[in-house]
């Protein structure tokens, strides 16, 4: 579907939208015929290796936050993205030992996960290529995460933790860390628009590895049947040169999603442990993940995000939405930063600059019932907006049954 018929449905979804009540975010509903399923970008991470566990180790006011709003919303599976990964899972241990196990003002009941799931991600991990085109190899600070498989400056920056209160078949986890970025078919392969030559030689190109982090199907055992956490954080479409490298790796991030439930057959698509092929046409699943792309605002390729949002497979529902958000987009607004999204269904602030925009997805299959759903973004005059700014991003959540 062309990108101008995309936008257009995605409008028409956008005008049924309903706000959500705000106060409901606080009460899911715990019975085992409903799940409540999120996404947080937690910015829980540190520029050092280790850093985290240092934070987490003292009295984080930042993890404090995070986890109020945990304890507020209580999913019953959630995916974080931007908690930094340590191969001991320290970092892990302590949030959920010392944060979420504790009850935090502003929060709620103490929340313990029974179930997660964490591994190695792309970022920091140095490639050993001179992927910024910069005629050096690694270097320091911002050149060296430029030449890491993902940015990042150290490996396990900007991680990803799945959090469950049901049980995970860690046996039937598939990870596609490790998949090259040119074994997709018809690949967005960046061009230096000066010269027309492509922005990476044909050996830099065939080793580069798609995501950014890592792509993760995380298989969950709930009440409602085997639900596929599909979770990613693609990297943002910005912070490159006028081939707009990440522009291009973020679209082909999100296609990967778009191919792994369009069924057929996939030779190319091979996980980590070498199986290959997309997801079976009858499993239920959830796309989860700070995805940096708005279906209509910011520098995304837009055709990407709206893919996954008009995918067959994709349940459709009232696009989630805070009363904060959209105060927060009226008073840019007003300012003279104007957005072509509506103001409620933002899902982050990136500043005067940038403003709001739609960032933060969770989105369910067909075969569920939407329920509710909303983003934790409140009223700046209510008490919860105390814990609220923890991240740049907020916390959304679906109910279904």
């Amino acid at each position: 579907m062309k990108a101008h018929a995309l936008i257009a449905a995605a409008a028409l979804l956008c005008s049924a939208c309903a706000q959500t009540d705000e106060r409901t975010s606080a009460m899911p509903d715990t019975s085992a015929n409903q799940l409540r399923l999120a996404t947080y970008n937690t910015s829980l991470y540190s520029d050092e290796t280790g850093g985290l566990i240092r934070q987490l180790q003292g009295d984080s006011a930042h993890a404090r936050k995070i986890a109020a709003v945990l304890q507020q919303t209580r999913p019953d599976l959630v995916l974080l993205n931007e908690f930094d990964f340590d191969e001991a899972h320290r970092a892990a241990d302590l949030f959920q030992q010392r944060y979420l196990e504790v009850a935090q003002p502003g929060g709620g009941q103490p929340l313990h996960y029974a179930y997660r799931y964490l591994a190695p991600v792309n970022t920091g991990v140095p490639s050993g290529l001179d992927l910024d085109n910069n005629g050096e190899i690694g270097g320091t600070g911002r050149d060296r995460g430029n030449d890491a498989w993902g940015y990042g400056l150290h490996p396990g920056q900007y991680g990803m933790l799945v959090l469950s209160r049901y049980p995970i078949d860690a046996a039937a986890v598939r990870t596609f860390q490790l998949l090259k970025w040119s074994t997709m078919p018809g690949a967005l392969r960046p061009v230096d628009p000066e010269s027309g030559a492509p922005f990476w030689n044909d050996t830099v190109w065939s080793q580069l590895r798609l995501s950014s982090k890592s792509h993760w199907d995380v298989p969950v055992k709930t009440p409602l049947g085997t639900v596929h956490v599909l979770a990613s954080h693609p990297t943002p479409p910005v912070f490159d040169g006028k081939e707009k490298r990440n522009a291009a790796r973020n679209h082909d991030e999100l296609r990967l999603w778009k191919e792994y439930l369009d069924g057929g057959d996939k030779p190319w698509l091979c996980d980590d442990q070498h199986r290959c092929g997309g997801l079976a046409g009858d499993a239920r699943f959830v796309i989860v993940g700070d995805l940096n792309n708005d279906p209509v605002d910011g520098d995304g390729r837009h055709e990407g995000i709206l893919e996954l949002l008009e995918h067959p497979r994709v349940l459709r529902y009232p696009t989630p939405s805070s009363k904060g958000a959209e105060e927060t987009g009226l008073r840019y607004a007003g300012k003279g930063l104007l957005r072509q999204g509506a103001p409620q269904h933002a899902t982050g602030d990136f500043g005067p600059r940038s403003g709001t925009m739609r960032l933060d997805y969770v989105l369910p299959s067909t075969g569920f019932q939407h329920v509710g759903s909303g983003v934790f973004w409140p009223a700046s005059d209510r008490p919860e907006a105390k814990i609220a700014d923890g991240s740049d991003h907020h916390l959304v959540w679906v109910d279904v049954r």
